[in-house]
């Protein structure tokens, strides 16, 4: 069988998710992605240490890639809205929806993998936290506004990976965003902003 070098990552991620979806992530062997790719295994593990890093291969660039744009908001007084204007301003479509739709269904069937997304995750939100602290954000409103931001666009996230009608994700952001101002009304009864700080140590 002819083998070559020329494209050989694209190849490889199409195989192993061809794989993955025909007979589990289990079940598939690093041998077999580097036969349905047409390279050797040794070409597989120049690209990737593992059979997992094919689904995680873009996750540091992402992360860098996010953390930078946080860094050059032009403000940050609202701090909710910077993190959420990251997200949506990252080029998510780059390898195609339909690849990322493949991609978000493999992880979500896999428990292992499931936790592997959710850590990766979490690596962003404490550099999203440290990033807003960085640009002068109180550390409980940097954690608050970074978990409720990733959460929007999660939600966001999923509908627009798992739908077909279509939609834009910045618009299901922006619909994330506004659902979210809605269950927090204005309560001018409610506490202080001098408050929340006494209490940042039981912040997550």
């Amino acid at each position: 069988m002819p083998r070559w070098e020329q494209g050989s990552a694209d190849r490889l991620t199409k195989a192993a998710l061809e794989l993955f979806e025909e007979q589990g992530f289990e079940d598939t062997s690093v041998v077999e992605i580097a036969d349905r790719a047409r390279v050797t295994t040794r070409t597989f593990f120049r690209y990737f240490p593992d059979k997992r890093e094919v689904l995680f291969a873009e996750s540091d660039r992402i992360r860098t890639a996010l953390v930078q744009a946080i860094l050059d908001a032009p403000e940050v007084t609202e701090p909710l809205q910077v993190v959420i204007t990251a997200l949506t301003g990252f080029d998510w479509t780059g390898p195609g929806r339909e690849l990322q739709r493949r991609r978000h269904a493999v992880i979500a069937a896999n428990p292992g993998l499931l936790e592997r997304e959710l850590i990766k995750q979490n690596d962003i939100a404490i550099e999203f936290i440290h990033a807003l602290q960085r640009r002068g954000v109180e550390e409980a409103a940097a954690r608050l506004a970074t978990r409720a931001g990733m959460q929007v666009f999660a939600t966001a996230y999923a509908h627009w990976v798992e739908g077909d009608d279509g939609a834009d994700l910045r618009e299901l952001t922006d619909a994330a965003t506004a659902l979210l101002r809605t269950l927090l009304p204005a309560d001018p009864s409610g506490p202080s902003p001098a408050e929340p700080r006494s209490r940042a140590r039981y912040l997550p």
